[in-house]
């Protein structure tokens, strides 16, 4: 059992941007690798590109512990770990599998069509543009989370889905606790309640006074219950800002460690939608994932037996060499197609053409707007998320 992970290698000892060497190393030797989880039960590390891929795609591996506040692969005080499907949590789609997944997600496909987010795009540009004119203001240096790359995103969401952007710093705050990861289960289930307590308040005004806005067009499907639609609102507002907010400021961070490439894409603003590819590789903020394999499987040479909790690293998966060249190497020009990012399958991203297009305009505005943009302390002094599920940089202080 000595060679056997006793848990999910999180420490990054191989620089701010790259997976755990311990992850890469179980990654090359054996990509589908037994784990054992804190509390002594076994389960599944998946690290490699077409194990992830071809895994994310089998609803055999069900999807009902994505989001189980008490499931993790890592000790956390008072979290016992669980060893079968929890209860579906009602809305939470992502944590959900077909029938009852697809029945809540078509509900939400036109409202991110590709058409309608090209829509939005230029409204995305002006927000923006409003957010570098107050950092513009402000006498450097800044923190460039709290000043563009948070704002921007909660923004954009605010206005999908309705909710005052007045209330942000109070659903920030909540997104931001539910997102630690060390921590005991009353303080994860307070943030929680909080946010649930909120957003059920809210959809049911959008069902009484429904506006211009994707919670009230859920709310006018009178087969769609106030818990449905509360479970609804809270994946969205947590994932229409915290992914986004973190690739903002950790792509710039990376940009800003990477001269060479920050200076080619400032020459070539052409290869901002390339560029944009390549940072959501190479960073894959949004990393660990959890399946459950409800029968026998074989997968990547290994047996699954059915019962056992599969763990998932995204962001090992985008740095495998047998599916992209120089992984580990941040190289804007790169075909990145095939990233899985925002996963593959039936729970593949929503809102990933939203996300793109928020990053094309935040990346572009800001090397547009401060061409000398750059570091205010050494690099090893950033604060990183290491202490959260969704990874980036808690403050990127920078000056121009």
């Amino acid at each position: 059992m000595s060679d056997i992970p006793q848990g999910l290698p999180m420490e990054r000892d191989a620089g701010p941007f790259d997976p755990p060497r311990e992850v890469t190393l179980l990654r090359d030797t054996r990509p589908v690798s037994p784990m054992v989880f804190p509390d002594g039960h076994e389960g599944w590390l998946v690290t490699g590109y077409e194990a992830v891929r071809e895994m994310m795609a089998d609803t055999r591996f069900s999807s009902r512990l994505d989001l189980d506040v008490v499931h993790v692969p890592y000790e956390t005080p008072g979290m016992p770990v669980a060893t079968e499907p929890s209860p579906q949590l009602p809305g939470m789609f992502i944590a959900m599998d077909p029938p009852d997944h697809g029945r809540l997600r078509k509900r939400l496909t036109g409202a991110f069509t590709v058409k309608r987010m090209k829509q939005l795009e230029e409204h995305i540009a002006e927000i923006v543009e409003q957010q570098l004119d107050h950092v513009a203001r402000l006498a450097p240096p800044i923190d460039l989370v709290k000043e563009f790359a948070l704002p921007v995103p909660s923004l954009v969401i605010c206005e999908l889905l309705g909710v005052a952007y007045e209330d942000r710093e109070s659903f920030q705050a909540n997104s931001a606790q539910f997102m630690v990861r060390d921590q005991t289960l009353e303080e994860k289930m307070g943030a929680y309640i909080a946010l649930n307590t909120y957003l059920s308040e809210l959809v049911t005004h959008k069902r009484s006074s429904p506006g211009e806005d994707i919670l009230s067009d859920l709310a006018r499907h009178e087969d769609l219950t106030i818990e449905e639609l509360t479970g609804a609102a809270f994946l969205l507002l947590i994932a229409g800002h915290e992914t986004t907010a973190n690739m903002l400021s950790l792509g710039t961070f990376a940009l800003l460690e990477h001269p060479a490439e920050l200076a080619s894409l400032s020459a070539d603003p052409s290869l901002m939608p390339g560029a944009v590819e390549e940072l959501l590789r190479y960073l894959s903020v949004a990393d660990i994932f959890f399946r459950y394999a409800t029968e026998d499987l074989s997968l990547g040479g290994e047996t699954i037996l059915k019962g056992s909790t599969v763990v998932v690293s995204l962001l090992a998966a985008n740095r495998d060499p047998q599916r992209f060249e120089n992984p580990d190497v941040l190289d804007i020009r790169r075909n990145a197609r095939g990233l899985l990012s925002f996963g593959h399958g039936v729970h593949q991203c929503l809102g990933q053409q939203l996300a793109r297009i928020e990053m094309r305009a935040g990346f572009e505005g800001l090397l547009r707007r401060f061409p000398s943009l750059r570091l205010a302390i050494p690099a090893d002094e950033v604060k990183l998320r290491t202490d959260m599920n969704i990874y980036g940089v808690h403050e990127l202080p920078v000056t121009w």
